[in-house]
């Protein structure tokens, strides 16, 4: 799973030693560690934070969560969906409304495997993590159980998705929700990688991305995905997801339609279409002429370079 997606800019030293000293003073005094450890990829740690209608359980990869959660849950109410883009993922059902085979790259916490085998009770799902200790959290701390619907592939995203390719696998829905401290690895941004996962995408199939609403990177991350998937609905708020397809794009008319299926089924999660259709736009918000991010071109270099 992936944290709230917030801004990227540059932030020079001071301002970053200023802006954790900051996060530390303004913690809360109910917040709790209840778990750190230091894994082959980061830093993986868990925090309650106590409040009076409740305690929220968070995963972070920095101290204090100062960057960012990678997911959280309400303890008393674990299914209810606490970020904004796990409600705005589930739009990718009023576009493909009975996926049976779905792919999740990047676990966090697993709310989003969670949800869509409650949702969808004839779905496979395969959730890809590459880093044993988030697995290990998320079952401990989460409530993650992998059973005979959901299978966990500890696994580098990028090589299970070659090797799906190589086994003639496909997929009706693919998520791409997998992040580190601060940004999606650059190896899964790139042109190369999202052909290979429209590639896996079964007819008609759907790819649902969650990146962020603003970055450095927002113009050629959006030029990159036209690049491969021609039109995509670009879903933003607080955060922002794409939501592309291996065929035509359904139309908003049947996302509408579609949505009506899922009307009861989504409102204990908090999701209703009048809040999540308006956001359906294709309407490009980006320079078009930027450049298309691929395997020779690293985005890193903008995230760390001049403005």
């Amino acid at each position: 799973m992936s944290p709230s997606p917030r801004s990227q800019r540059r932030i020079y030293p001071c301002a970053t030693a200023l802006l954790l000293l900051l996060a530390s003073i303004s913690a809360s005094a109910d917040q709790k560690l209840i778990h750190s450890e230091k894994s082959l990829y980061r830093d993986v740690f868990v925090y309650d934070n106590a409040a009076a209608d409740g305690t929220t359980r968070c995963l972070c990869f920095t101290k204090l969560c100062a960057i960012g959660r990678q997911t959280c849950i309400e303890l008393k109410q674990p299914n209810k969906l606490v970020f904004e883009y796990t409600r705005m993922m589930l739009g990718a059902l009023y576009l493909k409304p009975d996926p049976h085979d779905i792919l999740i790259v990047g676990l966090g916490g697993g709310t989003l495997p969670r949800t869509l085998e409650q949702l969808l009770p004839r779905a496979d799902i395969d959730v890809v993590e590459i880093d044993p200790a988030v697995v290990g959290v998320a079952e401990q701390y989460f409530g993650f159980k992998p059973d005979e619907r959901v299978h966990l592939i500890v696994q580098d995203g990028r090589a299970y998705v070659r090797q799906s390719l190589r086994d003639n696998r496909h997929y009706d829905l693919i998520i791409l929700d997998a992040y580190e401290h601060q940004y999606i690895p650059e190896h899964m941004l790139t042109r190369e990688f999202l052909t290979e996962v429209r590639s896996l995408l079964a007819p008609s199939g759907i790819v649902a991305a969650n990146t962020f609403s603003s970055s450095r990177l927002y113009n050629n991350e959006s030029v990159t995905y036209t690049s491969v998937y021609g039109t995509f609905y670009n879903l933003r708020s607080g955060n922002r997801v794409i939501l592309a397809s291996n065929a035509p794009l359904p139309s908003v008319d049947e996302a509408t339609r579609n949505s009506r299926l899922f009307a009861a089924a989504f409102e204990p999660y908090g999701v209703t279409a009048p809040n999540l259709l308006p956001m359906f736009s294709t309407r490009p918000d980006w320079d078009t002429k930027a450049r298309v991010l691929t395997d020779q071109y690293s985005p890193s270099n903008l995230l760390n370079g001049p403005p």
